[in-house]
């Protein structure tokens, strides 16, 4: 599976994430042609390459009017370009040449920081100015992030917690905190941190645009890394100001799966089958055991049932009534699986059923039991002849 990871250690800006995107892409000279072409008024756009603490990165420059402007400070002051308002945003985006789906998510990036700003300010959206973010360059950043979102079509996009800074930023309004408060709505449920860089480090665009197209937060996934692509701010920290974006393959899939064990040294062999019988009725999606070392030196066996978490009452319910236990212990886990399907091949053998898996870099196959046993036993064959005669042999 594709995977997107963006490594947010100092934080997201519509900029920082434009330029490591477009390190992605085969031919990024050829993107910013293309995006030149579109024909937002007044804007130009370049990349260019520089340097943050020995990193090698992209800037991605907006000018407007012949003069680059900075999103770190723009978000926060009064500009006097036309079309400041979400009405006139609505305008400009709706004029381009731009995919469908494209146009769907600036507008809706857009929208969702209209909808924090007016909370903040006690306004209706319709009174929102954006003189925060509705300048022609941040139209520009936005409108790169959700073409190239569009052209390097991730399956999944999975995002480290957000360092947002700390201290104060100085906005229209006045002296606010960082977050500024537009931001930290954008970022409720998003895991967010501080710390000692004394800076904006999240804007009010990057939070939204991180809102509309993270599948998820957390940790970097299992992956294996094809391109890797630094977007570096303006400002110079003692770390470096890059956003990095790691594109890759996964393992198939990521998902929690809920643990469920108990110990057992008073259950006999059948009860034990009958009670994995129900758990698996139940909802698990795996059931085994292992053979454990139990109280006054009686030999047990640990019960496990590995279930998702919408089955883990009635798993667990069931293996509180169907053992002898008196308790269940429960534990949350991540676990990485290989994309799944079952094929139906024509082979000597007949039609059989074949269980394939991908993900990672790796292609597995392995023929359905059930179907082999059965060719096998209608032809008088043992299961390792059946196999070597589907193998050719």
């Amino acid at each position: 599976m594709k995977t997107l990871y963006l490594d947010l250690s100092m934080g997201a800006a519509g900029d920082m994430l434009a330029a490591a995107l477009l390190e992605l892409l085969p031919d990024p000279q050829g993107f910013i042609d293309r995006f030149n072409a579109l024909g937002i008024p007044r804007v130009a756009v370049s990349a260019g390459r520089a340097e943050k603490c020995g990193i090698q990165g992209t800037r991605f420059c907006v000018s407007v009017d012949g003069a680059e402007e900075d999103e770190h400070l723009h978000e926060h002051e009064h500009h006097h370009h036309h079309h400041s308002s979400l009405h006139g945003i609505e305008h400009i985006v709706g004029d381009l040449r731009l995919d469908a789906t494209v146009e769907a998510d600036v507008l809706a990036v857009y929208r969702s920081i209209a909808e924090a700003e007016s909370a903040v300010h006690g306004v209706s959206m319709d009174e929102i100015h954006f003189h925060e973010v509705g300048t022609l360059d941040a139209v520009a950043d936005v409108t790169a992030v959700c073409l190239l979102m569009h052209e390097l079509g991730a399956d999944e996009i999975v995002a480290s917690p957000v360092h947002v800074g700390a201290g104060t930023v100085r906005c229209a309004h006045g002296v606010l905190p960082v977050p500024a408060p537009a931001t930290a709505l954008l970022l409720r449920g998003v895991p967010c941190y501080g710390g000692a860089i004394q800076s904006e480090l999240c804007t009010p665009t990057g939070a939204a645009l991180l809102r509309r197209f993270v599948t998820r937060f957390g940790a970097m996934p299992l992956l294996t890394p094809e391109k890797i692509g630094y977007g570096l701010g303006k400002k110079d920290f003692e770390q470096a100001n890059c956003l990095r974006a790691i594109l890759g393959e996964t393992a198939g899939e990521s998902e929690t799966i809920v643990q469920l064990q108990c110990n057992l040294d008073d259950m006999t062999g059948e009860a034990l089958g009958f009670a994995m019988e129900r758990l698996y009725d139940a909802g698990a999606v795996e059931v085994f055991t292992v053979p454990a070392g139990m109280k006054k030196n009686r030999p047990g066996v640990l019960l496990t049932a590995l279930c998702r978490e919408e089955q883990k009452e009635a798993v667990a319910a069931a293996m509180l009534r169907h053992t002898t236990t008196l308790g269940v212990r429960e534990q949350s886990l991540r676990r990485h699986v290989l994309t799944r399907r079952v094929e139906t091949v024509e082979t000597p053998l007949g039609a059989l059923r074949v269980k394939c898996a991908e993900g990672g870099g790796v292609t597995k196959r392995k023929w359905e039991y059930d179907d082999l046993a059965r060719a096998a036993r209608e032809r008088g064959l043992s299961l390792a002849e059946a196999e070597r005669l589907l193998q050719g042999e």
